[in-house]
Formats: C-alpha cells, sequence, structure tokens
C-alpha cells in the first residue's frame, strides 16, 4: 500500500495549507473534527486499497461520516477564510 492516502485534508485544501495549519494548532474544535477526519478517511482508503476488509454496510457507514466531517470542516475553513 502507498504512503498516499487520497482526500486528505491538505490535497482538499491545497490553497489553504497555512490556514488550516493554523486553525488546527488554535481552534480544538477544528483539530478535533481534523484529527477524526484523518482516522476515518484512513480507514477507508484502506478498505478501498483492499488492505483491510470491513462490511459493505460499514465501508457505507464510514463515507457518510467522512462526508459529515469535510462538510463540518469546509465550513469552518469558509469562516476561516471569510475572517482572514
Amino acid at each position: 500500500m502507498s504512503q498516499h492516502t487520497p482526500n486528505a485534508l491538505t490535497e482538499i485544501f491545497k490553497r489553504d495549507h497555512d490556514l488550516i495549519t493554523r486553525l488546527k494548532t488554535e481552534d480544538a474544535h477544528y483539530a478535533r473534527l481534523a484529527d477524526e477526519y484523518h482516522e476515518v478517511n484512513r480507514a477507508v482508503h484502506r478498505h478501498e486499497s483492499e488492505a483491510e476488509t470491513v462490511s459493505d454496510d460499514h465501508a457505507e457507514e464510514l463515507k457518510k461520516k467522512r462526508l459529515k466531517l469535510l462538510d463540518e470542516i469546509t465550513q469552518i475553513v469558509d469562516r476561516a477564510r471569510a475572517a482572514a
């Protein structure tokens, strides 16, 4: 399995790299969401790359959770971007 995990926040928010780095250190809520997102995203990637087998239902639950977390993170990044 490669070291690259698709859908990483640094990949999704390339133009906001400095902003998400700052949020990670200054906003505890964002940091918690980002950590949870990375954990779920890695689990989805392990499943999709067939490194780990999970049921289809569990895989769908993980994908929905990842999307919900990404929605919350995007709202925070958008607000921080607008405030900058």
